[in-house]
């Protein structure tokens, strides 16, 4: 989802790398759960969340559309994200305690917060949201706070699916044909949500072996 401000409006104004340390320590959010209530579409889910996700809970991403997970378009891209729900707009994950039942699972943004990802011409970097959280934080290093196996796969997969967003955007916003926008959303959700990933299998084969899949279609 892109956000139309200035890094001196909503961070710290500087980038961090991965083994860097950034004050965003939140020490388990001991009594809080400001993040995980109010945020409407906005915690969008990509390929290695619904992987995470279906493969913890057991539970297809069809099921997880029914209570847990809705669908929006976001630049022109129909993804899924957390589903806010109740009086008080809580993720759908979030226990009687207020705290998240699927934290091993979590998704990424969920991850990476109080920081966001800022990408340049070569890949990306991560900023401090400084006006997010209200809670005290530490300082921690940021490939330990993201805290996801294979991080240098996982840093690779994003710029990947960073890509693909980007030409499917630019595909669906650059036609008049409706008919078209809606055949690439399609391909593009029946791909990498709805068919089901192996647990057993490494994701991030599974999901190479799609996007090629994908460009070969598209070509």
């Amino acid at each position: 989802m892109k956000r139309y401000v200035t890094l001196e409006e909503i961070s710290d104004g500087k980038l961090y790398n991965l083994n860097d340390m950034v004050k965003a320590d939140c020490h388990g959010c001991i009594g809080c759960s400001k993040c995980c209530k109010g945020m409407g579409n906005s915690i969008t889910l990509d390929a290695y969340d619904v992987y995470r996700l279906t493969t913890h809970l057991q539970r297809s991403f069809e099921e997880l559309l029914q209570d847990a997970l809705e669908l929006n378009v976001v630049d022109g891209v129909i993804l899924p994200n957390l589903r806010m729900a109740g009086e008080d707009e809580c993720c759908s994950f979030l226990d009687e305690q207020c705290r998240c039942s699927i934290h091993e699972a979590r998704p990424g943004i969920c991850r990476i917060f109080p920081l966001g990802r800022y990408y340049e011409e070569d890949g990306f970097r991560y900023f401090l949201q400084t006006g997010e959280c209200p809670g005290s934080r530490s300082k921690v290093k940021v490939g330990k706070w993201i805290d996801t196996p294979k991080l240098k796969e996982n840093q690779e997969f994003i710029l990947a699916w960073h890509g693909l967003l980007k030409m499917v955007e630019e595909i669906v916003l650059s036609t008049e044909e409706d008919e078209l926008r809606k055949k690439v959303n399609m391909l593009f959700l029946n791909l990498f949500f709805i068919a089901p990933y192996a647990s057993e299998t490494d994701f991030y084969q599974q999901f190479y072996s799609r996007l090629k899949q994908f460009e070969e279609i598209l070509n």
